[in-house]
C-alpha cells in the first residue's frame, strides 16, 4: 500500500542546474532512442550474416520492443520505491549491459536474447526521465524541460538510419551496439554526479496483481499488432487473439485501479484530466500518421525510388533538420499562441508535407519530397511537444511518475499500432502488384491513408485546454489526489 504521508516536492533548483538535469536526461534518452532505428536499417544484413529467414530476423526488433513496452508500467512504482535518480542509473546500467551482450553474441537466439535485455533498460529510461524532467522543473518551466530533454530523442531515430547505414556498409554490425557503451558511460557518470538525489519510499509496496494484469495485456497487444503485418492483417489468429486478451486484461487492470486507485500500479483517474487524456489520445492516433510515415519513407526510397541504406538515411535528413527549425526559429513564437492552435498547425503540416509523397511518381522531383519532409519535420515537433507539455503539467508531484509512465504506454502502444495498420494497407496493395507502377501506386494508396487519418488528431486538438502551463479550473476539481 502507498504511504500515507504526502511526498513533499524538493526544493526549486536553479535555472543553470535544470538545464544541466535535461542535458543528461537527454542522453540517456537519445542513445535509447537511436538504437530504435540504428538496428532497424541493419536487419536484412543481419539476416544474412545469420542465415536465417525474415520471420526469425524480425525477432531482434521485436524482443526489443515487447521487452521495452513490458516494464513501463513499473518504471513509476521504481521510481517512488527507490528514488527517480536510481532508477534511472539502473535503467541505463541495464542497457549498457544489454548493448555489450548485443556486440559479442555468436547466434541469433543470442542475439535476440541480449536485445530483450536491452529493451528492458531502455523501457525504464523513457518514463523516468519525463517524470524527473516534470518534477525538477514544475509547472511554470515544464515547457522549456521536456523540449530539452525530448528534443534529441527524436534526432535519434533520423541519426540513428544515417549512422546505422553506414556502420553496415563501411565496418562491422558488432558498432551498431558498441556505440552505446561509451554513451551510457558518460551518461552514468553525469547523472551521478549531476542528478538530484531523490529519496525512496520503502512503505510503499509493488501492486503484483497490478502488473500481473498490466503488463501481459500491453505486452500482448504489441505483439499482436507485430503479427498484424503478415498477409492476413489483423484477421488472422496470432493477431486477434493476443489483441483480444490484452485487451480484456487492460479493462479488468481498469476495474480494479478505479476502486483502489492509491495501491494500483498506475491511477488511471489522471486520463480524466481533459489535458492528459486528450492528449494521450492524440499521441496514440499520431501512429497513424507521424510514426507511419516514418515506416513508410524509407521502403518508398528503397522500393520504389531504388535507393541504397546509406543514401535512404541521408535523404531522411530533412526531418530532423525541420525539427530543430522548429525549436531554433519558431518555439519561442508558438509559445505565445494557444496550444490547441499550434498542435492543430502541426497536424496540418504533417498532412501538407505527405502530399509530395502521394503525388510524384518514381521519378519526379526530388527537391518536392524533401520538402514534404521537412514539413513533417516541423508539423511533428509542433504536435509533439505542446502535446507532450499540456498532459503532463496538469499533475501534481506525486502524481508524475505514474503519469509519465501512462502517458509512454499509450506512446509505445499507439506508434505500432498505427505502423501495424498502415503495413497491413501497404501489404495488402502489394500483394495484388505486378509491376513498377503497381507497386507505386501501392505506396501512393497507402500514402493517402496516412493523409486521411491524420485528420482525426486534427479534430482532436480543438479539445485541448487553451493554456498550456495550468489546469483548468475543472481539471483542480475533479484531479485525483
Amino acid at each position: 500500500m502507498t504511504s500515507s504521508l504526502p511526498q513533499l516536492a524538493p526544493p526549486r533548483v536553479s535555472d543553470r542546474h535544470l538545464a544541466l538535469i535535461s542535458l543528461v536526461l537527454a542522453l540517456g534518452m537519445f542513445i535509447t532512442l537511436l538504437d530504435t532505428t540504428i538496428v532497424n536499417v541493419a536487419l536484412d544484413h543481419l539476416r544474412t550474416t545469420f542465415d536465417a529467414t525474415v520471420a526469425q530476423t524480425q525477432w531482434i526488433a521485436t524482443g526489443y520492443l515487447l521487452a521495452f513496452v513490458s516494464v513501463i508500467p513499473a518504471s513509476g512504482w521504481l521510481s517512488e520505491r527507490f528514488g527517480a535518480r536510481t532508477a534511472w542509473l539502473f535503467a541505463i546500467a541495464v542497457f549498457l549491459v544489454g548493448s555489450a551482450l548485443c556486440a559479442v553474441a555468436a547466434s541469433l537466439p543470442q542475439l535476440v536474447a541480449f536485445r530483450v535485455l536491452q529493451g528492458i533498460g531502455g523501457g525504464l529510461v523513457m518514463p523516468v526521465t519525463m517524470s524527473m524532467a516534470t518534477r525538477a522543473a514544475g509547472p511554470d518551466r515544464i515547457d522549456r524541460a521536456t523540449v530539452a530533454v525530448a528534443l534529441p530523442g527524436l534526432l535519434g531515430p533520423v541519426l540513428g538510419s544515417v549512422l546505422g547505414g553506414a556502420i553496415v556498409e563501411f565496418w562491422s554490425w558488432h558498432w551498431l551496439f558498441f556505440v552505446n557503451v561509451p554513451v551510457c558511460l558518460a551518461a552514468l557518470v553525469m547523472g551521478w554526479l549531476l542528478l538530484p538525489k531523490t529519496p525512496g519510499q520503502p512503505g510503499h509496496r509493488f501492486d503484483a496483481l497490478g502488473f500481473a494484469l498490466l503488463t501481459p495485456g500491453v505486452v500482448a497487444i504489441a505483439y499482436g499488432i507485430s503479427e498484424a503485418a503478415g498477409p492476413d492483417g489483423f484477421g488472422a489468429p496470432e493477431a486477434w487473439g493476443p489483441l483480444a486478451c490484452g485487451i480484456g486484461l487492460l479493462v479488468v487492470f481498469t476495474m480494479r485501479s478505479l476502486r483502489a486507485p492509491r495501491s494500483a500500479l498506475i491511477d488511471v483517474r489522471v486520463f480524466t484530466r481533459r489535458s492528459f487524456g486528450v492528449g494521450s489520445l492524440i499521441t496514440f492516433m499520431s501512429g497513424f500518421s507521424t510514426y507511419a510515415l516514418a515506416f513508410l519513407l524509407p521502403l518508398y526510397y528503397q522500393q520504389v525510388r531504388d535507393e541504397t541504406i546509406l543514401r535512404t538515411g541521408l535523404l531522411l535528413i530533412p526531418t530532423g533538420l525541420g525539427t530543430m527549425c522548429f525549436f531554433i526559429g519558431l518555439r519561442n513564437l508558438a509559445n505565445r499562441i494557444e496550444g490547441r492552435l499550434v498542435v492543430a498547425a502541426g497536424v496540418t503540416l504533417t498532412m501538407l508535407g505527405t502530399l509530395p509523397f502521394a503525388l510524384t511518381g518514381t521519378s519526379g522531383p526530388g527537391l518536392w519530397l524533401l520538402a514534404g519532409q521537412f514539413a513533417q519535420g516541423l508539423g511533428f515537433a509542433a504536435t509533439t511537444f505542446p502535446v507532450l507539455t499540456l498532459a503532463l503539467a496538469g499533475l501534481s508531484y506525486e502524481q508524475a511518475p505514474h503519469g509519465s509512465s501512462a502517458f509512454s504506454v499509450v506512446q509505445r502502444v499507439g506508434a505500432p499500432f498505427g505502423v501495424a495498420v498502415i503495413a497491413v494497407i501497404l501489404q495488402t496493395l502489394l500483394n495484388d502488384a505486378r509491376t513498377p507502377t503497381a507497386g507505386l501506386h501501392a505506396f501512393t494508396i497507402t500514402f493517402w491513408w496516412t493523409f486521411g487519418l491524420a485528420a482525426i488528431p486534427l479534430a482532436l486538438s480543438i479539445l485541448l485546454p487553451a493554456n498550456r502551463n495550468a489546469p483548468s479550473e475543472n481539471e483542480n476539481a475533479t484531479a485525483p489526489h
